[in-house]
């Protein structure tokens, strides 16, 4: 069963395809209605949301920038854009974002319950059996190293030492078609850990599972990225993602919230579909080929800070890289302080603006130079508080003094304390109390 989220400035539209849906036959849960960016973003963190439907174009908040948002809160979330624009950027900046479907309004009925239908048709839930797993893979999958030569040269191409890179580059368009031209590279390193599967491992089912995650790393990427993947000979998964100058330029999107978008997706996807966990370390952004070597040391340098915290599983390098003068490490008092101060800048900042219409968890990480990914592990960590946890406890604890303490209206409360709609904040204020903002004033 599904939980699909449709978010439009127009109810009637809302209203529209959730009747369309609930009619449909299709195995839903729970249909939410949002009627802006910032409402739905509410649900996103409160609820299990498996599907996103949204317009393209609101108010405050337009569907790219929801999306862009969504996929920092929970970057598996599958979407379908609608639009009454037809414009080929739109659909472009959507799909580069990761929607699966980008439907113009109006909307053919049959079109777009089909285009439903095929999401969640490939959103099987269930982590199969280990013994059927294994079982599945030595059927199905034909063991072979992929292009092994290839392998060799990419492995090559990225050791520090490496002299030689703009001759390894030529060989590896001339021989295998791989087209290393950047010049903007960023790496993305998987190490797969087998003692969490429950179960004994061997060396050849090893190499299966190995090149099972290696496709579904292909299968995550090869629409939207221009990527190449291969095995590093410490037995992870390596992915160089690169970026062209225009690409590059685009500002509308982030490009380390986006890595850290993969790297949070590589880890939910391996966990779900094969049953392992697995450490994900993510380099920064280099620009030349002369540098590849440094965003390879920089990946491997994030995945060992797993040591540290073993309860966390996708690094990016720049959240444990302060000095821009110092090369060496931080240690772990280093870190130890810095975290905390981490969290209490960012409670201070949440503190001061939780009343903010459309405060975001990218901007606090912002405020606090770190990524949202840290950042949310790192408040949950020393508070015990999921970080928009938090900020709905401050927000709700002020309306409750509002309603008892004074006279103001309940739009009045609502503006007060960081809400666009009187009526979802009564949903939020009710999920928290347990009774409605009247029932409480009475």
């Amino acid at each position: 069963m599904y939980n699909i989220l449709i978010v439009d400035d127009e109810p009637l539209i809302c209203e529209g395809l959730t009747g369309l849906l609930n009619s449909s036959g299709i195995s839903i849960s729970h249909i939410y209605n949002a009627h802006s960016g910032y409402e739905a973003l509410d649900y996103l963190r409160m609820e299990n949301i498996d599907l996103l439907v949204t317009d393209i174009q609101m108010g405050s908040m337009s569907g790219i920038e929801l999306m862009q948002q969504a996929k920092i809160i929970k970057p598996w979330v599958q979407v379908i854009v609608i639009s009454a624009h037809e414009t080929f950027q739109y659909a472009q900046l959507a799909i580069r974002l990761g929607a699966k479907d980008y439907l113009i309004k109006p909307l053919n009925s049959e079109q777009f319950l089909s285009s439903v239908r095929h999401v969640l048709l490939h959103m099987d839930k269930s982590v199969r059996d280990q013994e059927q797993l294994m079982s599945d893979l030595r059927e199905h999958f034909h063991m072979q190293e992929p292009l092994p030569d290839r392998t060799v040269l990419m492995n090559r191409l990225l050791a520090p030492d490496t002299q030689e890179r703009g001759s390894i580059v030529a060989e590896l368009g001339k021989q295998f078609q791989t087209d290393i031209k950047g010049p903007y590279y960023a790496i993305i390193k998987v190490q797969l850990d087998f003692a969490s599967g429950g179960r004994e491992v061997s060396d050849k089912d090893g190499l299966l599972i190995q090149y099972a995650a290696l496709n579904i790393s292909n299968e995550l990427l090869d629409v939207e990225w221009d990527h190449e993947s291969f095995y590093s000979p410490d037995q992870a998964i390596c992915i160089v993602i690169q970026w062209d100058e225009e690409r590059y330029g685009d500002t509308s999107v982030n490009k380390v919230n986006q890595l850290e978008m993969i790297g949070r997706s590589l880890h939910f996807n391996i966990h779900k579909f094969l049953g392992f966990q697995c450490v994900v370390g993510i380099s920064q952004i280099l620009k030349g080929t002369e540098f590849l070597g440094e965003v390879h040391t920089q990946a491997n340098k994030a995945m060992r800070w797993s040591r540290e915290f073993k309860d966390h599983y996708v690094f990016y390098y720049g959240d444990f890289k302060w000095g821009v003068l110092s090369e060496e490490e931080p240690t772990e008092d280093e870190i130890a302080a810095q975290n905390n101060m981490i969290v209490e800048r960012s409670s201070k900042y949440i503190h001061q603006n939780y009343a903010q219409k459309g405060l975001t968890l990218n901007e606090i990480a912002q405020k606090n130079h770190v990524s949202p990914n840290y950042l949310s592990y790192l408040f949950k960590k020393k508070t015990g508080y999921n970080l928009w946890e938090y900020v709905i406890k401050l927000r709700m604890e002020e309306s409750k003094r509002l309603i008892l303490n004074t006279d103001l209206r309940r739009y009045e409360i609502s503006d007060q304390v960081g809400y666009e709609s009187p009526e979802h904040f009564s949903k939020i204020f009710k999920k928290y109390y347990g009774i409605s903002p009247s029932e409480m004033k009475k």
